[in-house]
């Protein structure tokens, strides 16, 4: 049994059991007119010659510079938002290096973004920091809430006005618990509390550090809820736990993610932030852009440390990224191996609580979405740096020249085209070949019928002997069955 072999094993039973047992293996997947991504395995079922590989992020260099004296070397935890045609970048000011989280020397700072590429601080003068009112803080002096200030913005239908952006924050322990506060602001920029009393709760356990990092919630489309993902620690791990709420304001008890790759509440190694997001193209997936702290896995020597700068507590670990996927529920699917994101070139790259993502991969160009990175933690030179990626292009369908097929499990839609995102070489294709759900070809959608897709593109859609009119099938169960040569896939939906 090779790796995928054993990876879709495991996968069934753990659909099994999400499900309570009620999955029958021929069930067809009702996918509408979503679009869907090859990061997980819900509908493969075969892969033949190809595999389902992990993209690398492209680095297209520093964007924010944390300079200012109200930001520093601990700036951290960086969430990113879409606001129409605005892009929005929060996070953490933390210049002091000898005082604890939680103090009110940490200030929450914004930036933003009409490109994604080029930021500005803006002269907010909300709050008075370091002697000015010439600072891009937006929440200062409410300890300990801008140690992980987590904003969202709220995209329930009926939410009020002054509610479109909502945030989770840290808020004052309580005896022998820690706790959080729920926040609102109608722009982004002034915020207040939703209510003083807490919205969720922790027993502080000695070495637990329960809500210790971003505390990532969203309104779920797909499950008509808010949901929240938080640090928690499982066996002295560093793991994650989910609740949800219909409000914002009362949450359910918490329950421990599972991982697809242990089959248990542990994960493969310890995850700092967890950073799920629901996919902007595809909200009902939800996407992890996960830091994987190697906690003790010192790579920098103390000479080396001496000579970047970093500050001395912060270089005897190190941490990358892993990319994992959910669609509700408890499950993590962690269909890839490796690092979705590998620390740069250079020692300074190799310390402590470097190369955390921030919070949502975000669309920067007609093509493009960006990945925003916390880079030179602990460092005066410490700063954001942006990762470029194709649309949908987290992992893709890969075949070699030789050849290469996927069939899919049986599968229904709405629409009357196939559209895919794809790249193949000048010698490469992609054929699709339309089945029934015991593997039969349907008349005029054989391999015989399909045409030969070649090129490079976002939103094609796909012909069968000239003709991309799917719409007799909608609503019928059938297969897919996809052949590459030299090729990517991307993702694929009907329209």
């Amino acid at each position: 049994m090779n790796r995928m072999q054993r990876y879709l094993a495991g996968l069934i039973v753990a659909l099994v059991v999400s499900t309570g047992g009620l999955l029958v293996a021929d069930e067809p997947v009702a996918l509408g007119s979503r679009r869907e991504l090859f990061v997980d395995g819900l509908l493969v079922e075969r892969l033949q010659g190809a595999t389902i590989e992990l993209c690398e992020p492209i680095d297209r260099g520093s964007v924010l510079a944390l300079d200012q004296p109200w930001e520093g070397i601990f700036s951290a935890y960086t969430t990113i938002l879409r606001d129409g045609e605005m892009l929005r970048m929060y996070y953490r000011g933390g210049p002091q290096q000898d005082l604890p989280d939680g103090t009110d020397a940490e200030v929450t700072c914004y930036a933003e973004s009409v490109d994604g590429v080029q930021w500005t601080k803006p002269k907010l003068g909300l709050f008075e920091v370091a002697g000015t009112r010439e600072n891009n803080v937006v929440l200062a002096a409410v300890a300990p809430a801008s140690s992980n200030f987590t904003p969202l913005l709220d995209t329930r239908p009926d939410v009020p006005r002054d509610e479109r952006y909502k945030a989770l924050a840290y808020s004052k322990a309580k005896g022998d618990f820690v706790t959080l506060s729920a926040w609102a602001s109608p722009d982004g920029l002034h915020w207040r509390k939703l209510r003083e009393q807490p919205v969720m709760t922790a027993k502080n356990v000695a070495g637990d550090w329960a809500f210790d990092s971003q505390n990532v919630a969203f309104w779920s489309p797909s499950e008509q809820m808010y949901v929240c993902y938080y640090r928690k620690f499982d066996i002295n791990v560093r793991s994650v736990s989910r609740v949800t709420s219909n409000d914002f304001l009362h949450w359910s008890p918490p329950e421990a993610m599972r991982y697809s790759n242990t089959g248990t509440t542990i994960p493969a190694n310890q995850l700092y932030t967890n950073q799920t997001q629901p996919y902007f193209r595809a909200p009902h997936i939800y996407v992890a852009t996960a830091a994987r702290f190697m906690e003790g896995r010192k790579v920098v020597t103390d000479a080396q440390a001496k000579e970047i700068g970093v500050h001395p507590g912060y270089y005897n670990d190190t941490s990358d990224a892993v990319l994992m996927t959910t669609r509700g529920g408890n499950q993590y699917d962690c269909m890839f191996g490796r690092a979705f994101l590998k620390p740069g070139i250079g020692m300074q790259n190799w310390v402590s609580r470097t190369n955390y993502p921030a919070l949502n991969v975000v669309q920067t160009g007609p093509a493009e979405m960006s990945l925003y990175v916390q880079a030179d933690y602990g460092q005066k030179s410490a700063h954001l740096q942006r990762y470029s990626l194709r649309l949908d292009g987290l992992s893709s369908l890969r075949a070699p020249l030789s050849g290469g097929e996927l069939l899919t499990r049986p599968i229904t839609f709405t629409g009357s085209r196939l559209l895919l995102n794809f790249a193949t070489s000048a010698a490469g294709d992609v054929r699709i070949e339309i089945q029934d759900t015991e593997g039969h070809p349907l008349p005029g959608y054989s391999l015989e019928n399909a045409g030969e897709l070649i090129g490079n593109e976002i939103d094609r859609a796909y012909s069968w002997q000239a003709s991309d009119d799917v719409s007799a099938l909608a609503g019928k169960p059938i297969r897919l069955r996809f052949l590459l040569r030299d090729a990517d896939l991307y993702s694929f939906r009907f329209q």
